[in-house]
């Protein structure tokens, strides 16, 4: 069926780097080069003979090269980059979900690591880091200056070996040093369960290797409970994505076969695909685990109603799947406006142990809408408590990142208000960190204090939804030209 792109999220220490990838694997360039830029490049060459002979102390030619390819990289978009040999591996350890670190999600802002969230069960979770907390040093390297790639080189190590992060925390305007021991990192990407008599509640953290088949494990566990299901609440809040036919299958549990579940469109004629909920979109080996869920379940999951609940931490694989079912009008999706990771990543080998991740193309929703930099709105939009989502404001999007790729449909418009708004979360979070933390602890999503799950169920019941009256849609942003 051609090149078949996968989408895939950078966990290597359990880091999520901006936001997710989209990747398929290469081994050459593109076979029509377009004419190269000759005065610029012996520009180039002169630079680097000038940094071999006259900086003050030698410079290995590897590392120029390596550091030079990266730079031209880093300035196309957050999610082109370049992978030298320790990070290839790690890049391609974290599709299966294991890896050595400390288990947390990450991005860069001013400069510094900033945590988007510690994996659950992690040493970074154990150890009290927080989402928005700010890595200033890893051990005694000062983080500043370093690029991403870079910082987490120095995260990653052995199993059980030290690391002593560094942690700013703006809420509580202090620095302290956290101990962390390394360990092998292994992300349990679905949680389920029966809510109560009829309904049931299933979560996706991330789209991995084996994400499919313990789904399917898990709904049939729940159906086997209770072969009377009324409905179903598909759990994708801070979910970052994951591989893309595993987006695919998720969807085809739910959909009609054959219907559209997402498309891809560049530059490239192998970026240009449309992927459907059929087994030769997201088979890989093996038996076909939703046609067999199918079967067990007398088709149940593609007739209940069905809910899928999303945050500004849904991200990529998690907005096709709920886009894809928002479309074909086969769920209602409620939440907060996702995060707008749109793009597809290629990655292309440059040899055995180094490659190139670089932005090829959009990704569209069934209807042909472009996510990127917007993200999935909800049919109905709801809070994170019942006294709003005061801190929602706060959350990283793609629109947020810098040298973000636009839509690409039509004009974006910036929002004045949102800084506004940003500061006044801000006033909030100071006073909320002065209260004990088990006050400050949120409620565990799937459990009776879960307010959006609880709305989610009141819908599958035709019940009254308590509806956000601060929440609007947010426009992707402007970008400065």
């Amino acid at each position: 069926m051609g090149q078949k792109l996968k989408i895939v999220s950078w966990v290597s220490i359990g880091v999520l780097v901006g936001s997710l990838t989209t990747f398929s694997l290469h081994s050459g360039a593109r076979s029509a080069m377009s004419p190269l830029p000759l005065e610029e490049l012996q520009q180039l060459a002169a630079v680097f003979s000038m940094v071999k002979s006259d900086y003050v102390e030698a410079v290995d030619d590897k590392k120029l090269i390596s550091d030079a390819i990266a730079g031209m990289v880093s300035s196309l978009d957050p999610h082109s980059q370049y992978f030298d040999k320790k990070s290839y591996k790690e890049f391609r350890e974290g599709t299966a979900g294991r890896f050595v670190g400390v288990g947390i999600e990450i991005t860069q802002e001013d400069g510094l690591v900033k945590v988007v969230s510690p994996i659950e069960g992690s040493p970074a979770d154990r150890g009290g880091i927080k989402s928005g907390d700010l890595i200033t040093k890893v051990d005694d390297t000062a983080v500043r200056g370093l690029s991403l790639n870079e910082a987490v080189k120095r995260m990653r190590g052995e199993p059980r070996t030290k690391v002593i992060l560094t942690i700013y925390r703006k809420s509580e305007n202090r620095t302290f040093p956290v101990t962390i021991v390394r360990e092998e990192i292994k992300v349990v990407s679905v949680k389920g369960k029966p809510i109560e008599p009829g309904y049931g509640w299933v979560r996706l953290t991330q789209f991995q290797e084996r994400t499919v088949e313990d789904m399917v494990k898990k709904l049939e566990d729940i159906y086997n409970q209770d072969p009377q299901l009324k409905g179903l609440v598909l759990d994708l809040r801070n979910d970052p994505g994951g591989l893309l036919d595993a987006a695919v299958a998720v969807s085809a549990v739910f959909l009609p076969d054959d219907v559209t579940v997402v498309s891809t469109n560049g530059q490239l004629e192998e970026s240009k695909y449309v992927y459907k909920a059929s087994p030769q979109f997201y088979l890989r080996r093996g038996a076909d685990p939703v046609r067999r869920l199918t079967e067990v379940t007398k088709g149940i999951y593609k007739k209940i109603p069905l809910v899928v609940l999303v945050n500004e931490g849904s991200a990529s694989a998690s907005e096709i799947v709920a886009g894809a079912l928002q479309d074909h009008k086969r769920a209602t999706v409620m939440g907060s406006q996702t995060f707008g990771k749109g793009s597809v990543q290629t990655v292309r080998q440059l040899g055995p142990d180094t490659a190139l991740k670089i932005t090829t193309a959009r990704y569209y929703t069934p209807s042909g809408r472009s996510i990127q930099a917007k993200g999935i709105v909800p049919d109905v939009l709801i809070d994170d408590t019942l006294e709003g989502s005061p801190y929602a404001v706060l959350r990283t999007r793609e629109a947020d990142l810098e040298k973000h790729l636009n839509s690409g449909q039509g004009a974006e418009v910036k929002d004045p208000a949102r800084e506004k708004a940003r500061e006044e979360a801000l006033k909030r979070l100071e006073e909320e960190s002065k209260k004990p933390n088990s006050e400050r602890r949120p409620p565990e999503l799937g459990s009776a204090e879960d307010f959006p799950l609880q709305q989610a169920i009141n819908q599958l019941k035709g019940r009254p939804v308590v509806v956000s009256k601060t929440q609007t849609e947010r426009p992707a942003e402007k970008k400065e030209q």
